[in-house]
């Protein structure tokens, strides 16, 4: 049973998101900069199973998605994971779900960033080192910040903005790979089962599909989440997974040498457009992670705003502003936050802590779904079967879980004692 004393906070912020923007939070937070770069790798562990294996792996992921459909049509507040699990085992467990994915997103954030400014020295050179670098990280994180404090509509449309930058070049990049070449719609050559690695290529291409989940984080601003909840998560796992398999097909099709091509879907593009080709796939890289990173931006200071409302971290992050209706105060403490990583490069050491962190936060929703599902609203959207995809979800979890090496697990147990600490020095206070 959910404890008395977690009942929910009506939140402070107006509900203004309809299906459209929740699918934007969504799909940003699948599609960053992974697909750059996956294709070659993909490649050298797959061949030509590779666009198959993108399938597959949606279908993998299929049940934990449809999990988080169901838990996110069942709460009507924000926090996302956080709320789920409060909501099973408490204001404790909660926070430390929060906290961990909190500390995940920021430090995606600041790796994504970096990518950003490799990207935008191909077109402005002097970015990505020595001081320019510091006043880009700078200009890029306020910019970003500002977008999302002048207003939920403002920055759902530069969202969008930025997903028809990314998603338009990659769609035309995928229709022309298929057809530029006689024997280009044909299904690439299958090498021998004991030449693939099945479990590597799996391992890699499961993370063009995770992220969905901190467009999950604002659901108390959404205004039909029983209903738009479900409809954004199932639409962007089926974009994602046809634009990915057909995008790996043509460059198997298209780039005789993709194992060692360090940047694939530039390679693509110069094939078959030329120097415009590569220019306008750079482009879409700049527009994908910048995409990536307004999402995080909206969502993730969702986190520290419910966490204030709660009464679990000091009340100034819980302030919104009487203006635009938006928490200014979480937007620029997770902004400072993400440009120090970024600025100091101390995100690298936890990077390997992500997909741990990210993998115990789906195993904590999971469990969660029954006591999610007895206080959900009569019509929100659940799951038929009863325990099957649950249970499959837990399964793919746990599987992948099998990969992760000691010193990330170690670095993980580090990482939610510090919130435990947290999480005391809070309610003391």
């Amino acid at each position: 049973m959910t404890p008395a004393n977690d009942s929910p906070t009506p939140s402070s912020l107006p509900r203004t998101l309809g299906v459209f923007g929740l699918w934007l939070l969504v799909l940003n937070g699948m599609i960053g900069a992974g697909i750059f770069g996956i294709p070659a790798e993909g490649a050298r562990l797959a061949a030509g199973w590779s666009p198959w294996l993108f399938l597959a792996t949606a279908v993998l992921i299929a049940p934990v998605m449809l999990c988080f459909a169901a838990l996110s049509s069942a709460t009507l507040e924000s926090g996302g994971p956080a709320r789920y699990v409060q909501i099973a085992f408490g204001r404790q467990a909660g926070f430390q779900a929060g906290w961990a994915m909190y500390i995940a997103r920021m430090t995606a954030f600041a790796a994504n960033l970096n990518l950003l400014l490799a990207a935008l020295a191909y077109f402005i050179p002097g970015v990505a080192e020595g001081a320019g670098r510091m006043l880009a990280l700078a200009a890029l994180v306020t910019l970003l910040a500002l977008l999302n404090i002048i207003g939920v509509r403002r920055a759902m449309q530069s969202l969008a903005a930025l997903t028809a930058g990314k998603l338009l070049p990659l769609l035309a990049l995928a229709v022309l790979g298929l057809f530029a070449l006689p024997d280009a719609g044909q299904p690439p050559p299958l090498p021998a089962l004991g030449e693939v690695s099945f479990g590597a290529a799996l391992l890699l291409m499961i993370y063009a599909y995770v992220g969905f989940e901190s467009g999950l984080i604002p659901g108390g601003e959404a205004r039909a989440p029983q209903r738009d909840m479900p409809r954004a998560l199932l639409a962007s796992l089926a974009v994602c997974a046809v634009l990915y398999a057909v995008l790996q097909w043509a460059c198997i099709a298209l780039l005789p040498n993709l194992p060692e091509t360090q940047r694939p879907l530039v390679a693509l593009g110069q094939q078959l457009l030329g120097p415009f080709g590569a220019t306008l796939i750079l482009a879409a890289i700049v527009m994908s992670v910048g995409g990536n990173l307004l999402g995080s931006m909206f969502s993730v200071p969702r986190i520290t705003h419910a966490f204030a409302e709660q009464r679990l971290v000091p009340g100034v992050f819980g302030v919104v502003s009487g203006r635009f209706r938006t928490p200014w105060f979480s937007v620029l403490a997770y902004a400072f936050l993400c440009w120090a990583l970024a600025a100091s490069g101390s995100f690298v050491w936890l990077a390997s802590l992500s997909v741990l962190t990210r993998l115990l936060i789906y195993l904590g929703c999971i469990a969660a779904m029954p006591a999610v599902a007895r206080q959900a609203p009569a019509d929100a959207w659940r799951l038929s079967g009863g325990p099957v995809v649950p249970v499959l979800a837990a399964l793919f979890c746990i599987g992948l879980l099998t990969q992760v090496s000691l010193q990330s697990v170690l670095a993980t147990a580090a990482l939610l004692a510090a919130g435990t600490v947290l999480y005391w020095l809070a309610r003391r206070g």
